[in-house]
């Protein structure tokens, strides 16, 4: 998606993809689904493909029911990191139910105080600690510099078994040249 200036831009529900030139270690090569996105309050979203390695049961009691492979807490972002979000989907196509706010028509947030056996076999959840946010126009202005492409969101992305190859594989379906950036090398001498 290529963005006009001054066009309005709507990004809730899509992804940001980290180019290669964003070095910023809390953004370097990830992929953020966007959960928030307007003109005054600025855009929230989490990484989809940091696990922290901590099992969510660890942290949410019950929860690691219904959560996907690798079953750990992510790291969505730098902000508020003791705070926990959770973002579902189907287990197969279909609609997402009633108590799973939509961002998408295959994707959505989940309130951490339902009990989690009330959404067995209806979604996966997984569960991130913190988010990343941007004040108004700021990620606006980051993908103006080329730090980010927006590409819209699939349900594997969410509940991916091999996240740390997220970036890779969603760039890698992409149908212009950012296809060809999932074969960058962060060291070119391994080429």
């Amino acid at each position: 998606m290529v963005v006009q200036p001054g066009a309005e831009l709507d990004l809730t529900g899509r992804l940001l993809v980290a180019t290669p030139t964003l070095t910023d270690p809390n953004f370097a090569r990830t992929v953020v689904l966007v959960f928030q996105h307007d003109q005054v309050d600025g855009a929230m979203g989490v990484v989809l493909n940091r696990p922290s390695g901590q099992p969510v049961d660890d942290h949410l009691d019950g929860w690691g029911v219904v959560a996907p492979d690798p079953p750990d807490v992510f790291v969505g972002g730098p902000v508020q990191t003791e705070v926990a979000i959770a973002a579902a989907t189907t287990p197969l196509p279909g609609p997402l139910p009633d108590d799973v706010q939509a961002l998408t028509d295959f994707m959505g947030v989940v309130d951490l105080q339902l009990d989690p056996s009330t959404l067995l076999d209806r979604v996966v959840v997984r569960v991130f600690a913190g988010y990343a946010g941007w004040s108004p126009g700021q990620v606006e202005d980051e993908i103006a510099e080329g730090a980010w492409w927006i590409v819209e969101g699939d349900r594997e992305d969410l509940v991916t078994p091999d996240p740390f190859g997220l970036w890779r594989q969603v760039l890698r379906r992409q149908r212009d040249h950012r296809a060809l950036a999932s074969t960058w090398l962060e060291d070119p001498s391994l080429n």
